[in-house]
């Protein structure tokens, strides 16, 4: 959910990756018992848990990494997005061939950009081919090769789903100012509606209250039903009016 910190099997798969690289002996990864793992696993909770709250801050794995695998993390952590509107606009800019998916070629052009953005632009192909592995084996939870969208939410976080505040969550009354917010957050270009991106942004926003793990195709189907139910004038764009009814749907169901 973009949230920060790697928990449940994304911890897991990251913790099998990371004892297989530090295995010195030609025994395979799959050679480590349950309970060995287990056992492991404590240990290596106890040292770089820091918080004691059983998951692996952004922070706290950044420590394990390389110089500058870790700089990438901290960086894109300290310079979170402002709004998943943003998220959208750069994962359609670099899911190039259009497949829902960031590949490995697109995630290492990520990357490369990222590095020069922050300065960093001496990183050699073979580096960066390198770092472009190292952030899949930790976000790529499903190992599949490449990053969904809720996959590509943890590498490049955001400031706030500001649809997880108490006051759209039905715990109190929702007010014109609220929902006055909640437009300007997505209506980037002021133009009177959420359209394209900015649509895209918001769904997923909305998707995350609901769905810990999902892909460009849910967002899709998420979206065609949201339209179907809420758009009313059939523009394929959320308006205002559009948007109260399901800010208020968002909170009445919060509340069941």
């Amino acid at each position: 959910m973009g949230n920060g910190f790697i928990e449940g099997r994304e911890l897991d798969n990251f913790l099998k990756e990371f004892v297989s690289s530090v295995n010195t002996t030609d025994v395979g990864p799959e050679v480590v018992s349950e309970s060995m793992f287990s056992e492991l696993k404590e240990c290596f909770m106890e040292a770089y848990d820091d918080n004691k709250d059983g998951k692996i801050e952004i922070r706290e794995l950044a420590q394990l990494l390389p110089l500058e695998e870790s700089f990438l993390l901290l960086f894109r952590f300290d310079n979170p997005l402002e709004s998943s509107v943003e998220f959208m606009k750069i994962w359609r800019e670099y899911d190039t061939d259009g497949s829902g998916y960031i590949e490995a070629d697109e995630l290492k052009n990520f990357l490369k950009d990222l590095l020069k953005e922050a300065k960093r632009e001496s990183i050699d192909e073979d580096k960066l081919i390198e770092y472009t592995d190292t952030l899949l084996n930790i976000f790529d939870s499903n190992k599949d090769g490449k990053l969904q969208l809720s996959e590509m939410a943890k590498l490049l976080p955001v400031k706030e789903n500001f649809l997880c505040r108490n006051a759209f969550r039905g715990a109190t009354k929702l007010n014109k100012e609220d929902i006055e917010r909640v437009f300007a957050l997505y209506d980037r270009d002021k133009n009177g509606t959420i359209e394209n991106e900015e649509l895209k942004g918001f769904l997923k926003d909305l998707l995350e209250l609901v769905k810990k793990d999902y892909d460009a195709q849910d967002l899709g189907e998420f979206q065609k039903a949201i339209l179907s139910g809420c758009d009313y004038n059939r523009d394929g764009k959320i308006n205002k009016k559009e948007l109260t009814m399901i800010l208020l749907a968002l909170a009445k169901h919060s509340t069941e």
